[in-house]
């Protein structure tokens, strides 16, 4: 199974939205199968088969989650990281401030769900498969 370590040494990798596709990826190799992570101060919880967990401490200190959610400025700030053009402390910010609680990656459907306080889904967002993993085009 994986560790902790593990898992801090492929988030280092880590540095705009551009970057985690490969990221999900290496989770996949390292056999994580789908986590969590809530935005206030950015703990999150690793899952792997059979019930496997392993917890991570937070990572920032904690900011307020907006109470009403979101979605256009929350697909605002994506579309920003994706680009390239933040890093992680800009778009948790910017995802507290569109009232994400948490968000869940699902490294199997490759997908990453951000839900508010009350567990609604407020998006989903597909993850790419890096460029380098596609099969050639005919």
């Amino acid at each position: 199974m994986f560790t902790l370590e593990q898992v801090k040494k492929a988030l280092a990798k880590v540095k705009t939205g551009a970057d985690f596709p490969a990221y999900v990826q290496e989770l996949k190799k390292l056999g994580v199968t789908w986590y969590e992570t809530f935005v206030s101060d950015v703990h999150s919880n690793y899952h792997g088969e059979n019930g496997y967990t392993i917890p991570s401490p937070p990572i920032f200190a904690p900011v307020e989650i907006a109470d009403v959610p979101s979605e256009s400025r929350l697909r605002e700030a994506i579309k920003k990281h994706q680009a390239g053009e933040t890093g992680f402390p800009t778009i948790r910010q910017q995802a507290a401030n569109a009232g994400v609680h948490k968000w869940k990656v699902d490294i199997q459907a490759l997908t990453c769900t951000y839900y508010d306080r009350a567990g609604h889904v407020i998006l989903v967002e597909e993850i790419p498969i890096p460029a380098s993993l596609r099969p050639p085009e005919s």
